[in-house]
């Protein structure tokens, strides 16, 4: 995508801080899932996802977690890696920038 990274900070009810209710579309979905692969680092793993740093290779169109020598670094890295291939998918809609909150109860 060629947005800034601000695009998606208030976008539907999971992209952003926080998250609730139902997604309001395919971009807002791909949040949720990564949101929740955060949530199963932290919880399932002991990993510190906004921290963890880690090493990838893009080159010819693919994405590759790669030489990430502990379980957080890999798992955290196959969660971004993951959204970043559903976010390229997912068409941007500006109608769901911003939205009111009540639709995410």
């Amino acid at each position: 995508t060629k947005r800034s990274v601000l695009a998606f900070m208030d976008y539907g009810c999971y992209c952003g801080s926080g998250g609730s209710g139902t997604p309001v579309d395919d971009l807002d979905r791909c949040c949720k899932v990564h949101d929740d692969c955060y949530g199963e680092a932290e919880k399932d793993h002991g990993c510190w996802p906004k921290w963890t740093l880690y090493s990838y290779d893009c080159s010819e169109g693919q994405l590759t977690c790669k030489d990430n020598d502990t379980k957080c670094k890999d798992f955290v890295c196959n969660c971004d890696r993951t959204a970043a291939l559903c976010f390229a998918k997912a068409p941007y809609n500006n109608k769901n920038y911003n939205i009111d909150p009540k639709r995410c109860e």
